[in-house]
């Protein structure tokens, strides 16, 4: 049985050069950069990385280039969303053959669909696919799978090994921690919502999907670290000092602009996207720019061991334990 998806994985923003397309470069060193900083995953083609906004075959340009800087030191799950069931089940299958870890498919998009359509949807794939998928439930965007459609799909489908859920709900992941952790204990549990991170880890979530953590990986991962170790005052303290960082850049114009902006506050200029701005929109751009440079030198002056590899840490703690037992 493959290992199961857990921790911090980073839905990673798409680098674009100046004549808008994939950086590819630049892609590759962000990769590092994210796995160097700890994080657990590498989730490319999600809403942070514009799926929608590049052709299938950049898609899978962009998978095939995070599945091979990763290297296999973290495992990537794959954002394999397309039109419609059978580009979606190709796109899996390539991502499988890529070496990906798993596929999260979006319920469909643009036309809306009723509960036992977008079951219909998931059981289609879920039986033709050769790659363990996520579901990746996003209100805001796309249809919604519905805690029952969840259960029936856990359920029946082996193929179906978790969910990703972008809702901010935590009812609703109560609700299916509860009924599915009895019946598939392997079943992942992901949040999106990085408003909610800590309480949904402390619910029983196994880890997040976060675009907070393609701008503070250490912060991100502390989190976690602190739920998983059980110490939730730390986890809660933590989550503060995200909270308004994640709100400065999730409200700034058109989204993922804002964790672009986040990512030059940490050296990387990802690029502007593939939408057009207007004068107005850049000068908001610019306006917030500082306040995420502002917010983003406070966490790291906050806590400066954030900054700092896991590796590195892990020395610092095995020397004290050496000068202790001395």
């Amino acid at each position: 049985m493959a290992k199961p998806i857990t921790g911090i994985l980073t839905p990673n923003i798409t680098p674009v050069d100046d004549a808008g397309r994939v950086d590819e470069e630049r892609l590759r060193g962000y990769v590092d950069w994210l796995i160097d900083r700890g994080v657990d995953g590498l989730y490319p083609n999600g809403s942070t990385g514009e799926f929608v906004r590049f052709s299938a075959e950049e898609r899978r340009r962009i998978v095939h280039i995070v599945v091979e800087q990763a290297g296999g030191r973290v495992p990537v799950l794959a954002g394999a969303a397309e039109a419609n069931v059978k580009a979606t089940i190709d796109a899996c299958d390539a991502y499988g053959a890529m070496g990906a870890r798993a596929v999260a498919i979006v319920a469909p998009f643009y036309y809306r669909l009723s509960s036992e359509g977008v079951y219909a949807y998931f059981r289609e794939i879920a039986d033709h696919v050769s790659i363990d998928v996520t579901l990746y439930n996003i209100p805001l965007f796309a249809s919604p799978i519905e805690v029952e459609t969840v259960i029936r799909l856990a359920s029946e489908c082996p193929r179906v090994i978790g969910i990703k859920d972008s809702s901010g709900d935590l009812p609703n992941m109560l609700r299916m921690i509860a009924a599915i952790r009895p019946l598939r204990e392997d079943f992942t549990f992901l949040t999106g919502w990085d408003a909610s991170l800590a309480p949904m880890l402390i619910a029983g979530a196994d880890g997040g999907t976060n675009a907070t953590s393609g701008v503070v990986p250490e912060l991100t991962r502390a989190i976690h670290r602190s739920v998983v170790s059980g110490n939730i005052k730390e986890a809660m303290r933590l989550q503060y000092q995200l909270l308004p960082l994640f709100d400065a850049m999730i409200s700034l114009g058109e989204f993922p602009e804002g964790f672009r902006a986040g990512a030059r506050s940490r050296g990387w200029n990802l690029g502007t996207g593939r939408v057009p701005l207007s004068e107005q929109q850049k000068d908001a751009v610019a306006r917030t720019q500082r306040e995420i440079d502002n917010l983003v030198a406070e966490v790291a002056e906050l806590d400066e061991t954030l900054a700092m590899p896991p590796e590195a840490i892990e020395k610092i703690v095995q020397r004290v334990m050496r000068q202790l037992g001395s």
